[in-house]
C-alpha cells in the first residue's frame, strides 16, 4: 500500500507539496522539445495525470491539480472544460457516450482533501457532454472490505500504515473499467453500469536487493516492495500494465496479461519508476517515467526541472528514450502517440505548465 517520494501524493486528493523546492526557476517552456520531433498540442494544463484520445480529432485529458477534466482538439490544442470540482481527477476514459473519471484517494500523510461531493478514491460517470456527473463505485471502501494485497491496514491507534486507495490510472475495455490502483497494489474493474467491483490482477511485490533492505517497506510483515500498479493499457485480447516498484531501482515492470482472465502472459522487467504504458497494433510497447532524473531530496539550486521524465520505447527488445519533460498519461492512437508532459510541475514549483505532445518515433534515441 506504499506509495513512496513524488507519486504518493501526486494523485492523492487534497495534495499537498511534494518537496520544498528551494531556487527552482519557473520554467514555462517546452522542455526538450525543440531537440527532438515533439509537437506541442496544447499548454496550460495543470496535473494533467490520465489521457484518452477518443477520435482523431480530440482526446479527454484529467487534470489533476485542478480537479477538471478537459477535452482538447488534437489539431488546434483548443481546450473546452467539460467536468470541473472533481478533487484529485487521476483517471479518465469514454465509453458508449459516456465519461468516467476516476478520483485520487485520500493522502494520510497530507493536509485534509478540499470539499467535495465526491468521495475521493471513487468512479465517476458523466454524459458525454459532462453533465450529470454520479458517482459509480467507490474502490476505498471495496479496498477496506476486501483488502486484495493482503498487506496490514491500520496500526494499534487505527491510524493506516500508508495509503489505502490512490488509483492513478483508468481505461475502458469489453472486459470492464480496469482502474490502476496504486495505493492498494492492485488492478481493479469496475462494472460500469452496476458499479460492482472486483480484483482482476494482484502484481507481485518485487524483490530486488533495494526492495528486501531494512526499512522498505511502510507495512509490517511485508516482504519486497509494494507494486504500484500506475498505467493500463490495452491491445487486442492483451492488457499491460505498469508498475512503479515504489520507485526502487530496476523494480517497475510492465504485465502482459490475458484481458480475459488476468492471467501473467509475460513480464518486461528492470525498469525505474514507470507511470503510464501504451501499446501499438505491431506490439512496440511504450511506457513514460515521470521521475527520471529527479533528484532523490530537495532539488539543488537552479535544478532545471525540464530536465525530469522521459518516454521509453520497447521495439524488438531494444529499449530507447524520447526526451519528454514529467510525462504520465500515455496512449498509442491512430498512429500517433501522445503524452501528457510537465505533469508534476506544481509540485516543482511551476504552475499551469502542464502540456499535452504529440511523440513522433524519430524521438526516440
Amino acid at each position: 500500500m506504499r506509495i513512496t517520494h513524488a507519486l504518493k501524493l501526486s494523485a492523492a486528493v487534497g495534495t499537498g507539496a511534494l518537496m520544498v523546492v528551494a531556487g527552482v526557476p519557473a520554467y514555462a517552456g517546452g522542455g526538450h522539445a525543440g531537440k527532438a520531433p515533439i509537437r506541442t498540442v496544447t499548454t496550460g494544463l495543470d496535473g494533467p495525470f490520465g489521457l484518452d484520445v477518443v477520435s482523431p480529432h480530440a482526446a479527454l485529458v484529467a487534470e489533476s491539480e485542478s480537479g477538471e477534466v478537459t477535452a482538447v482538439n488534437l489539431r488546434s490544442g483548443a481546450r473546452t472544460t467539460l467536468i470541473s470540482k472533481i478533487p484529485g481527477a487521476a483517471g479518465v476514459t469514454a465509453s458508449r457516450g459516456k465519461i468516467f473519471v476516476v478520483l485520487g484517494g485520500p493522502n494520510p500523510e497530507g493536509p485534509p482533501p478540499p470539499p467535495s461531493k465526491y468521495p475521493p478514491a471513487s468512479v465517476l460517470m458523466a454524459d458525454r457532454n459532462g453533465k450529470h456527473v454520479r458517482v459509480v463505485a467507490d474502490l476505498l471502501k471495496y479496498e477496506l472490505k476486501h483488502n486484495p494485497d493482503g498487506q496490514k491496514q491500520f496500526d494499534k491507534a487505527g491510524k493506516p500504515y500508508d495509503a489505502l486507495s490512490n488509483p492513478f490510472s483508468m481505461t475502458a475495455t469489453r472486459w470492464g473499467l480496469l482502474v490502476a490502483d496504486g495505493g492498494a497494489n492492485d488492478v481493479l474493474r469496475v462494472d460500469p453500469w452496476t458499479g460492482k467491483v472486483s480484483t482482476y490482477f494482484v502484481p507481485p511485490n518485487p524483490r530486488t536487493k533495494e526492495c528486501l533492505a531494512k526499512g522498505a517497506q511502510a507495512n509490517p510483515g511485508t516482504v519486497g516492495c509494494d507494486s504500484v500498479p500506475t498505467g493500463i493499457a490495452v491491445r487486442g485480447p492483451y492488457v499491460y500494465v505498469s508498475t512503479l516498484g515504489a520507485e526502487k531501482p530496476g523494480a517497475s515492470v510492465i504485465y502482459q496479461l490475458d484481458g480475459r482472465t488476468g492471467k501473467v502472459l509475460r513480464k518486461y522487467g528492470g525498469f525505474t519508476s514507470l507511470t503510464g504504458v501504451a501499446v501499438s497494433p505491431h506490439g512496440t510497447i511504450y511506457a513514460s517515467e515521470v521521475l527520471f532524473g529527479a533528484p532523490a531530496s530537495n532539488p539543488p539550486p537552479g535544478f532545471d526541472p525540464s530536465k525530469v521524465g522521459r518516454l521509453t520505447r520497447i521495439r524488438h527488445g531494444q529499449a530507447t528514450h524520447a526526451a519528454v519533460t514529467m510525462p504520465t498519461g500515455i496512449e498509442y492512437a491512430n498512429g500517433k502517440l501522445y503524452s501528457t508532459s510537465w505533469s508534476i510541475a506544481g509540485l516543482f514549483g511551476v504552475k499551469h505548465a502542464g502540456r499535452l505532445v504529440e511523440v513522433d518515433e524519430r524521438a526516440f534515441r
